[in-house]
């Protein structure tokens, strides 16, 4: 078996987006991301500690089916962060006070079980989902528990 490293280090997400302005807009004015490179048809961001690539590739930008969790429709491919409970609060409020669309409104999933969280889901401007999720007890990121679906 092959050790997992417990490094901590920052990702890398490359995705596609169909407007780079807009994708600007949404992760550098709205989520407070600051912007890194950009060229004509890429940028790069600092999302909340990962770098994460926006790639000018409308064609890509395609709706993505979604998987029974916790009896919500999470979509399959998305990606986001963890936050503190307050700044995912605040989050929250942030993007509600600016009339983005919640695929998934702020709830608690997986109440009272192992890995109990703060979670919501919105889209960027080319679709792409994310996932904002917070926990009152951080050692539950990893929690197992056999009763979730």
């Amino acid at each position: 078996m092959v050790p997992v490293m417990k490094t901590n280090a920052p990702f890398h997400l490359a995705f596609p987006v169909h407007d780079l302005d807009a994708a600007q807009g949404f992760y550098v004015d709205l989520l407070g991301c600051p912007m890194g490179r950009r060229s004509g048809r890429w940028i790069d961001l600092d999302f909340f500690g990962n770098q994460i690539t926006a790639h000018l590739r409308p064609e890509e930008c395609t709706k993505t089916n979604t998987n029974s969790v916790d009896g919500d429709q999470v979509p399959v491919r998305h990606f986001g962060a963890i936050l503190d409970w307050d700044s995912w609060d605040a989050l929250a409020d942030t993007l509600s006070k600016a009339g983005v669309y919640f695929l998934m409104k702020p709830h608690i999933r997986f109440k009272g079980k192992a890995g109990e969280q703060g979670t919501f889901f919105v889209h960027d401007p080319s679709g792409n989902a994310l996932e904002f999720k917070t926990f009152r007890d951080m050692s539950q990121i990893f929690a197992v528990d056999d009763a979730h679906d």
